[in-house]
């Protein structure tokens, strides 16, 4: 935290869970920033700070690495992170923003994207304490103490017809995708999903870098490799370690799916499955994406024609030369048919604002696809 020079009732800082800034200078009014990217290897944009003591006040905030503002502008709270907002595409990719303090507000946050910690996973449990088909356990330990959650929903007693695998936040900026997995979390605890709750059993990670998460890293480019590339060879994190470890046993031949949730670039603004390089996988990628297409009732719309094939684009052979990612690996599970990453937009999609609701409602949607392909 900087004291301001000229009232030293301003506080800006990042100890919280989550948060991440530093700042270089305040100068009147004006406040000089940058994302921290500690433990990075390459520039990436994630931040996420917190201001006290600006009531009344009309301050401008730069940015001095890169332009870090997203597509709809930095996302605002007034209620300690409870709640978000967009602050509109007029600031949107740009290295400044402005912002005038409500009076009665003592705690302003603004971050890159909308947040999701530890804490909003509890807030969400809570309700279904002692569902019948929900088992929270715990998968790790993290290299900093804190334990990796680990649940287990739809037919946790004795054996079921498919299993399938759901994880998140391998890069730990990417926060949109967890309200998704809500979403999908939600749908399958839902009262009319006798279907899913007697056939299927979904083991899910919310935060594969809990550290990360908490901390608020990048986590995308993380030294010496991240945990998407923590897949080949021997594990240098205990999540992605004991996850591989834990999976195939689990699994025991009746392993179907297995989804690994992201966001993408910070201009990224269609949701998209990352194709795989096995071909067989890829077909069952196809047909999946079509009775997404046509399962589909949210407002964010997914078009299959925004997959990324692999030998297209980003996802080329030279991408993966550091490691196999946690779809790749996977998919090389004995009985596995569909192995994808699914890449969520952090604020706008195809021109429809990304919002924690909207991404519920996708998650929605993939389960009811879920369902369909399966049955």
């Amino acid at each position: 935290m900087i004291p301001d020079t000229v009232d030293s009732t301003l506080q800006i800082d990042a100890d919280f869970p989550g948060g991440n800034i530093i700042v270089e200078r305040i100068d009147g009014d004006d406040v000089y920033v940058r994302q921290d990217l500690r433990d990075n290897a390459i520039w990436w944009f994630y931040w996420y700070f917190r201001v006290r003591g600006a009531a009344g006040r009309t301050l401008t905030f730069h940015f001095d690495d890169g332009k870090v503002i997203g597509l709809r502008g930095p996302a605002v709270s007034t209620d300690g992170g409870a709640t978000w907002q967009w602050m509109g595409e007029q600031a949107a990719l740009a290295t400044a923003f402005t912002y005038t303090f409500p009076q009665d507000t003592e705690d302003v946050r603004f971050s890159f994207g909308i947040p999701y910690a530890q804490s909003n996973l509890h807030e969400f449990l809570k309700p279904y304490h002692g569902h019948p088909h929900l088992v929270v356990e715990t998968l790790c330990e993290t290299a900093k103490g804190r334990a990796v959650e680990c649940l287990r929903l739809g037919q946790v007693d004795g054996e079921p017809d498919y299993r399938i695998l759901l994880t998140s936040r391998h890069h730990a900026c990417e926060a949109m995708a967890n309200y998704v997995l809500e979403g999908m979390m939600a749908a399958i605890l839902h009262p009319e999903s006798q279907w899913f709750q007697n056939h299927v059993e979904c083991l899910v990670v919310p935060f594969i870098d809990k550290d990360g998460v908490e901390d608020g890293d990048q986590g995308k480019g993380r030294n010496p490799h991240d945990h998407n590339r923590d897949y080949s060879g021997e594990s240098i994190y205990p999540s992605t370690r004991v996850l591989r470890e834990k999976v195939p046993q689990w699994a025991g031949g009746r392993l179907q799916i297995a989804l690994d949730l992201h966001c993408p670039s910070i201009r990224g603004r269609r949701i998209h499955l990352v194709g795989s390089a096995n071909p067989q996988i890829w077909q069952e990628q196809v047909r999946f994406s079509e009775i997404l297409e046509q399962q589909q009732t949210g407002p964010l719309v997914y078009h299959a024609a925004d997959n990324i094939p692999y030998g297209q684009g980003w996802n080329t052979a030279q991408n993966w030369v550091q490691g196999d990612s946690c779809s790749r690996w996977a998919g090389q599970i004995p009985g596995m048919r569909l192995s994808s990453g699914v890449e969520i937009p952090y604020a706008d999609h195809h021109g429809v604002e990304m919002t924690p609701a909207a991404a519920r409602a996708f998650g929605a949607d993939l389960v009811k696809a879920i369902c369909f392909y399966l049955s």
